[in-house]
């Protein structure tokens, strides 16, 4: 699938629209350089999955956690996992494995978001939602979904 949007208030709304078609379990891979629209779709997705609290990035923490009480779905959905490998450089895979998202990929009661998640897609699970974000120009995003966008190209 392919969007266009036309200013951060678009881009947050389709993040809206688009945490209605994922449920619990989901593993979203974000790409795009930086002020591509990544966090502003988080925003926006975590307003869809029922979350409050402001959304911000976590580029300096590399992740943060946030609970909702909206139930998606038919699914158990409980929190919302936003990560941020951009200050990730040596050894991501041990950073990774050390951080222990593993432990949470792919859980009913979970989605997980990463941005800068070329830097782990050997490691991201073979079902994981690729979003790439590009600035067009001002302030348009083309955003493209798919489920194996990094195997595609």
């Amino acid at each position: 699938m392919e969007v266009l949007t036309k200013s951060a208030e678009e881009t947050k709304k389709f993040g809206e629209k688009f945490a209605h078609q994922i449920t619990g379990g989901s593993v979203l891979a974000l790409v795009g350089n930086l002020g591509s629209g990544k966090t502003t779709f988080i925003q926006g997705l975590a307003r869809g999955l029922g979350i409050k609290r402001a959304v911000i990035s976590p580029t300096f923490i590399l992740m943060r956690e946030y609970e909702s009480k909206v139930k998606i779905q038919s699914s158990k959905f409980k929190t919302l996992y936003h990560i941020d490998l951009y200050r990730l450089e040596e050894d991501v895979e041990r950073e990774w494995i050390g951080l222990g998202i593993q432990d949470i990929l792919g859980k009913n009661d979970t989605i997980v978001v990463i941005e800068w998640a070329e830097k782990v897609k050997e490691l991201l699970p073979k079902n994981t939602i690729w979003v790439k974000f590009e600035n067009v120009g001002g302030d348009n995003r083309k955003i493209v979904t798919t489920r194996n966008w990094l195997t595609s190209n």
